[in-house]
């Protein structure tokens, strides 16, 4: 008997009028597809880096509260939702962008649970109320290096104990950041990535350990 074909797990999907989708791999809203114009600087995250990440994430993920920086097409903060994380804060820049952020929101009815904010990143870390992230992710345009100026603004957003994943173009790990301790990183031929935890957080723990609230 003849096995039915594999379906594909593409990263971004071609559509009719040009543009792309990424889907949700997990949770509540699993295969949820989200558009991805062809935009300058928008690379979202691949499944299978997405896959990893929330493997690493999974003990930390219930009822944390997300704040996805550069949020594009949404889908590290989405599925961080999907997944169990309590409230998540996507900001994104680009007005149109912004906007069908707002309506996947809508449509998933997760109007409680993720709020978008139309903003550059940096400018919404110098001047929203201090938020409280226990997960934060960054991953902005690779040609912008906008890495570094985000981290200095970053800090009175996070938890004590907040976790930080990051996303750079592939050569760019290791990236050493003060304040914060390495706990697991992997690379792709287009990217690298890595997840880190606050130093104050990571005293007398196993580099290796499964991350715990």
């Amino acid at each position: 008997m003849s096995r039915p074909p594999r379906p594909p797990m593409p990263s971004t999907r071609p559509t009719a009028g040009g543009d792309g989708q990424v889907r949700i791999i997990g949770g509540r809203w699993r295969n949820t597809r989200l558009p991805v114009p062809r935009l300058d600087g928008l690379r979202p995250t691949g499944d299978r880096v997405r896959e990893t990440l929330f493997n690493w994430l999974m003990p930390v993920l219930p009822g944390a509260r997300v704040l996805d920086l550069f949020a594009g097409s949404g889908a590290l903060g989405l599925e961080a939702v999907s997944r169990g994380a309590s409230t998540a804060q996507l900001v994104e820049r680009d007005p149109a962008r912004a906007a069908a952020l707002g309506e996947v929101v809508a449509r998933l009815q997760a109007g409680a649970q993720v709020q978008v904010a139309a903003d550059d990143a940096l400018h919404w870390l110098e001047r929203a109320p201090a938020f409280g992230a226990d997960i934060v992710f960054i991953d902005p345009p690779f040609a912008a290096g906008l890495w570094t100026q985000a981290l200095q603004r970053l800090p009175r957003h996070l938890a004590d104990d907040a976790w930080l994943y990051l996303e750079v173009a592939a050569g760019g790990l290791p990236f050493a950041l003060p304040g914060w301790s390495p706990h697991r990183q992997g690379t792709t031929r287009e990217v690298g990535y890595a997840l880190y935890r606050r130093a104050a957080a990571t005293l007398g723990n196993d580099l290796n350990a499964t991350p715990s609230a």
